[in-house]
């Protein structure tokens, strides 16, 4: 079950990633769903995420 919250909260970042604050609002939301080791695996995937969509930037400075 953690796992399908990990892909369904990625799949929810990936379809929000036109608007800054609806993407920053699914990160915190995501914060206080996933497992620690989620989050990390989370973080990595945002880095390269944001390199594709550089407006995201200021969205992942507190993450």
């Amino acid at each position: 079950m953690p796992r399908a919250m990990y892909r369904y909260t990625k799949a929810v970042l990936k379809k929000v990633s036109f608007d800054v604050q609806l993407f920053a609002a699914e990160l915190r939301k995501a914060k206080q769903l996933l497992l620690p080791s989620e989050l990390d695996e989370l973080r990595i995937w945002l880095i390269s995420w944001v390199k594709i969509h550089p407006q995201l930037t200021p969205c992942i400075a507190g993450f």
